[in-house]
C-alpha cells in the first residue's frame, strides 16, 4: 500500500474513533483513575478494585437497560423504586406463603415485567411522554412500596427470610462472592458483565438494534418504513423490568431483609450513568458500552473520595458537572458524526 493512501485512511480511521458514543466516557473513565491513583494509595490495592467494581454493578445492572431505552428515545423515571418493588414482592410472597424462596423470586420476576409492560402499553395507546408515564409509575410504586409492607408486615422492613428454604442458592446466584488472590468479586459484577455483552450485541447486531435507533431517532419516520415502534418500546421497559428484578433479589439476598423505602433517586443515577457513557436525551444515539463506562465512573468517584479521605459532599457536585460536560460532548459527537468525513 503506498505511502499516500495511508495517509488519507488514517484520518479516516480517526473520524470513526472521534464518532464512537463511548469515547468520551472512556476517557473520562481513564482521568479518574489516575486522579484516585494520584491521591489515594488505597485505591491501588486489589480489594479496592473488588470494592470499586461492586459499586458500578449495582449502578451498571440498571445503567444497560435504561441506556437502551434512552437511545429508543425514552426515559424511566420508576426504575430505582422498581428495583425495591422486586426485593420486596420477592420477600413477602416468601415469608406470607411459608414457600420456598423461588417461589417468590420468580412472582417477583412477573410483577417487574407486569410493571415495565405497563409503562410501555400506557406510553404506545396514550401518546403521553414517557417522563409523565413513569413518574406516574413512580408515585404509585412508592406509595405501594410503603402502603402494602406496611400493612404485610406490621413496619417498614420485610421480615427476614434467611432462614427459608431455598434462601441458600438464591444467594448463590444473586449475591454470592469469589475470592481469587485478595480480589473479591461479587455476583452483580457477572450479571453486570453479561448484561452489557447480551446489550451491546442487541444493540449493534439484531434488527432490534436497528429499530431502537430508529424509533429513537425519529419515531415518525421508523414507523412509515415498517419498524414496529409501539412493540419496540415496550419490549425496551420490559428490559427494565428484568435488571430491576435481577439488582431486586441481589439487594434480598444480600441482607435478608428489605426496606421499603429504598431505591427513591436511584432512576436519577442510572440516566446520568447512561448520559455520561454517551447517551443523548434526545434519542437515536448512545452505546451500552459507554453506559457500563459511565456506571464504573460512578464506582471509581464514589469509593476514590472515601480513599483519598475528601469531604463526600463534593460527590454529587462532580457528578453534576461530569453529566453537564458529558452531554456537551455528546452532542458535540454526534453533529460530527453526522457530518461525515471531509
Amino acid at each position: 500500500m503506498s505511502t499516500d493512501v495511508i495517509v488519507r485512511e488514517r484520518p479516516a480511521a480517526v473520524r470513526r474513533l472521534l464518532a464512537r458514543p463511548e469515547l468520551g466516557a472512556l476517557i473520562a473513565a481513564a482521568a479518574v483513575f489516575l486522579v484516585f491513583a494520584a491521591v489515594a494509595e488505597p485505591f491501588l490495592r486489589v480489594s479496592s478494585l473488588g470494592t470499586v467494581l461492586y459499586a458500578a454493578s449495582t449502578i451498571g445492572i440498571m445503567a444497560v437497560p435504561v441506556s437502551l431505552l434512552m437511545i429508543g428515545g425514552e426515559f424511566d423515571l420508576s426504575a430505582g423504586v422498581l428495583v425495591t418493588t422486586a426485593a420486596l414482592t420477592s420477600s413477602m410472597v416468601s415469608y406470607q406463603l411459608t414457600a420456598v424462596t423461588w417461589v417468590g423470586v420468580l412472582v417477583s420476576l412477573a410483577v417487574t415485567l407486569a410493571i415495565g409492560f405497563f409503562n410501555g402499553w400506557m406510553l404506545g395507546r396514550t401518546g403521553l411522554p414517557s417522563f409523565i408515564v413513569t413518574l406516574g409509575t413512580f408515585l404509585m410504586l412508592t406509595g405501594a412500596n410503603l402502603g402494602v409492607t406496611k400493612l404485610v408486615s406490621g413496619t417498614v422492613s420485610t421480615k427476614p427470610i434467611a432462614d427459608m428454604e431455598g434462601f441458600a442458592s438464591c444467594r448463590w446466584l444473586f449475591a454470592s462472592e469469589l475470592t481469587v488472590g485478595g480480589l473479591t468479586i461479587r455476583a452483580t459484577v457477572w450479571w453486570w458483565l453479561g448484561l452489557v455483552a447480551v446489550g451491546s450485541w442487541v444493540l449493534l447486531r439484531t434488527r432490534f438494534g436497528n429499530w431502537v435507533f430508529a424509533v429513537g431517532g425519529d419515531a415518525a419516520a421508523a414507523r412509515a418504513v415498517g419498524v414496529p415502534v409501539a412493540r419496540t418500546k415496550t419490549v425496551l421497559y420490559l428490559g427494565v423490568g428484568f435488571c430491576a428484578w435481577v439488582l431486586g433479589q441481589h439487594l434480598l439476598f444480600s441482607f435478608g431483609t428489605v426496606q421499603s423505602g429504598e431505591g427513591v433517586g436511584n432512576e436519577l443515577i442510572y440516566i446520568v450513568a447512561a448520559v455520561i457513557g454517551g447517551c443523548l436525551i434526545t434519542g437515536g444515539y448512545g452505546s451500552v458500552v459507554g453506559a457500563a463506562l459511565g456506571a464504573l465512573i460512578f464506582g471509581m468517584v464514589g469509593k476514590g473520595i472515601v480513599y483519598a479521605q475528601w469531604n463526600p459532599d463534593w460527590f454529587k457536585f462532580f457528578l453534576g458537572a461530569m453529566l453537564l460536560l458529558a452531554a456537551l460532548l455528546n452532542s458535540w459527537v454526534k453533529r460530527r458524526a453526522e457530518r461525515g468525513p471531509r
